[in-house]
């Protein structure tokens, strides 16, 4: 029997303004019902998010956000190599990114990108790339290198730049993390301590290749999401009445893949995570 009574994907955004088209929350409960949409045709905010978080949803739920909770920190021995105040550690690198942002609103994270030390190590619009971003696609994680291995196509957090960006998200994310960690254990930062909620980074690709999407593929429609869902032994699921976004498909799909997945204890345990890195760097959910 799971220990977990409920599954949730978080599909995030990191754009700029107060409400973000690009969120996406999806929940299910153990057994074969497909997930559901939290709030279907709302447009969430970040703050949103983390108040449904701390006050709604369901005691035991394993929760899965789609950012990088963490930077590059193992390839050079720290975040931001050539600044006396890079952290040690993940919840320190929160920490400093929410001092300097503390009055950037909608948990936004502009005043962390702009920084003078920071933004040495990102690559940001118009062209500017910072002296210590390290050229190419960037520093990655660990995580993100074992992701490679398993066929998927991970960007660099320290990469602001492009459609397929995921720093921003990251970055605000971080900020988000920051606020809910003394209320929610965040896997591999804390162990799964047995009982409650607990949040895990996952990438809804994966959970996509799983399902038998094919790389690459962006548009699922009303068939095709059933015949997905079914391969994670989900029954079909109610028709959504907006359009059927990239968002919503995707948080639909890892809601329901998290519950397939969960009871796997080669998830738990993969073979690249050790203490060092779980306590600086992190790990997505679903990479072995």
């Amino acid at each position: 029997m799971s220990r977990f009574s409920h599954f949730a994907a978080i599909d995030w955004s990191g754009a700029i303004g107060p409400r973000q088209p690009g969120i996406a929350v999806a929940i299910c409960a153990l057994g074969e019902a497909a997930p559901v949409l939290v709030r279907p045709g709302h447009v969430w905010s970040r703050q949103e998010v983390l108040d449904w978080m701390l006050g709604e949803m369901p005691e035991g739920t394993l929760v899965g956000l789609d950012l990088g909770p963490s930077l590059p920190f193992m390839d050079q021995g720290g975040f931001f190599p050539q600044w006396d105040d890079s952290p040690q550690d993940a919840r320190g690198l929160w920490d400093l990114i929410e001092r300097i942002c503390a009055a950037d609103p909608h948990l936004s994270a502009a005043s962390f990108v702009d920084h003078p030390e920071a933004s040495r190590h990102f690559r940001r619009h118009g062209g500017r790339e910072g002296d210590l971003f390290g050229g190419g696609r960037g520093r990655l994680r660990v995580t993100e290198l074992a992701q490679m291995a398993q066929g998927l196509n991970p960007y660099s957090n320290l990469n602001l730049v492009g459609a397929a960006q995921v720093g921003k998200s990251s970055l605000t994310g971080m900020r988000l993390l920051h606020r809910a960690q003394h209320r929610l254990p965040i896997w591999p930062f804390d162990p799964d301590p047995g009982a409650g909620s607990l949040i895990v980074e996952i990438y809804t690709s994966l959970a996509a290749l799983a399902a038998g999407k094919r790389k690459g593929q962006s548009k699922i429609g009303a068939e095709e999401l059933d015949m997905r869902l079914a391969a994670f032994s989900c029954d079909p699921h109610v028709p959504l009445a907006a359009r059927y976004s990239d968002h919503a498909t995707d948080a639909l799909l890892t809601a329901a893949w998290l519950r397939h997945a969960h009871a796997d204890p080669a998830l738990w345990a993969p073979r690249g995570l050790n203490t060092q890195i779980a306590r600086t760097e992190g790990w997505t959910f679903g990479v072995v």
